[in-house]
């Protein structure tokens, strides 16, 4: 039987319960939950972190080939960024300020 890649993809606005539903689903299915919205705040992290302009489409690109995103995944997720726990700061209130417009940036997404 060929096994086909199957991605879901939950879309809605922020403290909505996306990523609760989207755990739950996963688990219920066997699938692996990957919080994308985790990965764009790691990226706007290092992009407030080094001071990397929006606007500045080579210093994105710059600033891109120097992350490095990764999971673990137990109960909950732990993400790092570079090798750094950030999973507690990137829920930080001046992070949910700057997602947003970070996660629009085509080279981004």
């Amino acid at each position: 039987m060929e096994r086909k890649n199957h991605i879901i993809a939950i879309d809605g606005y922020s403290s909505c319960g996306k990523s609760t539903l989207a755990k739950a689903l996963a688990k219920k299915l066997h699938y692996l939950y990957i919080d994308s919205g985790a990965m764009y705040r790691a990226v706007t992290l290092y992009f407030l972190r080094n001071q990397v302009s929006l606007t500045d489409d080579e210093a994105i690109d710059d600033a891109l080939d120097n992350i490095q995103i990764d999971f673990q995944v137990n109960e909950e997720t732990v993400v790092f960024l570079n090798g750094e726990d950030v999973s507690a700061e990137i829920r930080q209130m001046y992070i949910s300020d700057h997602v947003s417009e970070v996660s629009a940036i085509k080279a981004v997404r």
